[in-house]
C-alpha cells in the first residue's frame, strides 16, 4: 500500500482500487487517510458514496478504511476515490506540531500523549513543581511565531538503535518492521522518531493556550494544549 500522507500530509484526496473488503472495512491500494497511531486519530471522510468513520492499521504497512455498518461496499478491484475530512485532519496536524514544539520547551522524558480535535497533551516524567503555565505557553508560542520549517527523512532501524535519544516517548515506540524508520524534524527545534502529520511551517500552528497542568499518578504530569480563541 502506498501510504501518500507521509510525503504529502496536504494531499486531501486520491484514487486508489479497492484490494480487499473485510466486512465493513475496506483495503486500498493507496490512500490519504492516516491510520490511528501515535497518539494521532485515524482521519475520516469519504470513499466513493461511503462514510469512512475510522481507520485503522492493519497488517504490514496496510489501512483499514472502516465504514458505516450496513452500507453496501464495492467489490475488490474497483477503482473509487477517497477523501478525508481535510479540517479535522488539518487540526491533527497543528496539535501534533504544538506537542513536538512543547517537547522541545519541557524538557523531560515523554510518558505518553493523545490528540482531539479540540486539545492535545503530553505527559511528562518531570517534578509538578518544575511546570510553568506561563512559562510553556511562552516558549510554545515564540517556537511558532519563529516560522520554523518542518521535514520528514527516514533513517534505518540499525541506525535508531544506535541513537536512541531519537526516540521521546517512553509509553509508544516509533512504527518498525519495514527496515527503516520515519523522523520528524523541526528545524533548529527538534528532531525525533515520528509518524504522524504535521504542518510545513511552525507559523501554521497558531496561537496556543496551556489550559490545564495536573498531575495523572507519581511519574506522569499532563500538559493540556488548546487554540487560544
Amino acid at each position: 500500500m502506498t501510504l501518500l500522507w507521509r510525503d504529502d500530509p496536504y494531499l486531501r484526496e486520491c484514487e486508489a482500487t479497492v484490494l480487499a473488503v473485510r466486512e465493513n472495512a475496506l483495503e486500498l491500494d493507496r490512500t490519504v487517510f492516516y491510520p490511528l497511531g501515535g497518539g494521532q486519530p485515524g482521519d475520516t471522510g469519504r470513499i466513493g458514496a461511503l462514510r469512512v468513520i475510522d481507520a485503522r492499521k492493519g497488517e504490514g504497512e496496510s489501512v483499514l478504511h472502516l465504514v458505516e455498518p450496513g452500507a453496501a461496499l464495492p467489490a475488490a478491484g474497483e477503482k473509487v476515490r477517497a477523501e478525508i475530512d481535510w479540517d479535522r485532519r488539518y487540526r491533527h496536524m497543528r496539535f501534533h506540531t504544538a506537542l513536538h514544539l512543547l517537547g522541545a520547551v519541557v524538557r523531560a522524558s515523554v510518558t505518553g500523549g493523545r490528540i482531539a480535535e479540540d486539545k492535545a497533551h503530553l505527559d511528562f516524567d518531570i517534578e509538578m513543581d518544575k511546570l510553568d503555565k506561563a512559562a510553556i505557553e511562552a516558549g510554545v508560542n515564540a517556537l511558532v511565531d519563529a516560522a520554523h520549517d518542518t521535514r520528514s527523512s527516514w533513517i534505518t532501524d540499525a541506525e535508531l538503535d544506535s541513537r536512541p535519544a531519537l526516540v521521546r516517548t517512553m509509553s509508544v515506540a516509533p512504527p518498525r518492521g519495514a527496515g527503516r524508520v520515519r523522523l520528524m524534524e523541526i528545524a533548529g527545534v527538534d528532531l525525533q522518531a515520528c509518524g504522524g502529520t504535521h504542518v510545513r511551517n511552525t507559523r501554521e500552528v497558531g496561537r496556543i493556550e496551556v489550559v490545564r497542568i495536573r498531575s495523572e499518578g507519581r511519574r506522569n504530569k499532563r500538559v493540556t494544549l488548546a487554540f487560544a480563541a
